[in-house]
């Protein structure tokens, strides 16, 4: 089975993540202290990854604001 064709849940990177969003590491987890970024997935003690799903609904989030503003 190949992952384009697997539903399950894919994990991100921190890089990842600000890699999708053209955001800095720096903003991406004032963001995070904020609650405003999906919740990372602790995977060790120094490392996290996010819901790729998760990060993709809230760009999607992003633009909709946009386009109602």
């Amino acid at each position: 089975m190949t992952s384009a064709n697997d539903n399950s849940p894919t994990l991100i990177s921190l890089n990842e993540a600000c890699r999708i969003t053209s955001m800095s590491r720096t903003m991406l987890n004032r963001y995070r202290a904020e609650g405003r970024f999906p919740v990372a997935v602790e995977l060790g003690k120094r490392r996290v990854a996010f819901v790729r799903a998760e990060v993709t609904a809230w760009i999607q989030k992003k633009i909709a604001a946009r386009v109602a503003a």
